[in-house]
């Protein structure tokens, strides 16, 4: 299942109900589940989530309805194993 890292920074909201992460915590992992992906780890650094989900569209869905919570602005990015980097790089055309 392809990999994704989603950057997370806390709104003003979230801030304020810091106590309640746990719980938000769990509460993704939840709708991470019921949309067939996996939160795979998280940090709190800014907050590094890094999750599974079975294609781009999942993963988006997931992140729109994350941040609409109103309690992190988030980004997400597709994660590239090093296999799947090697394989991009050596199909990439000659630059002249």
């Amino acid at each position: 299942m392809p990999t994704f890292v989603s950057l997370l920074r806390f709104t003003q909201k979230g801030l304020e109900a810091i106590k309640d992460g746990p719980a938000r915590l769990e509460a993704a992992r939840e709708t991470y589940r019921s949309a067939g992906a996996k939160l795979r780890e998280f940090y709190l650094v800014t907050a590094v989530v890094v999750a599974e989900a079975p294609d781009d569209e999942t993963a988006v869905k997931l992140s729109l309805a994350i941040g609409a919570r109103g309690n992190v602005r988030i980004e997400t990015c597709r994660a590239f194993p090093e296999e799947e980097c090697r394989r991009i790089v050596a199909g990439l055309p000659a630059v002249k």
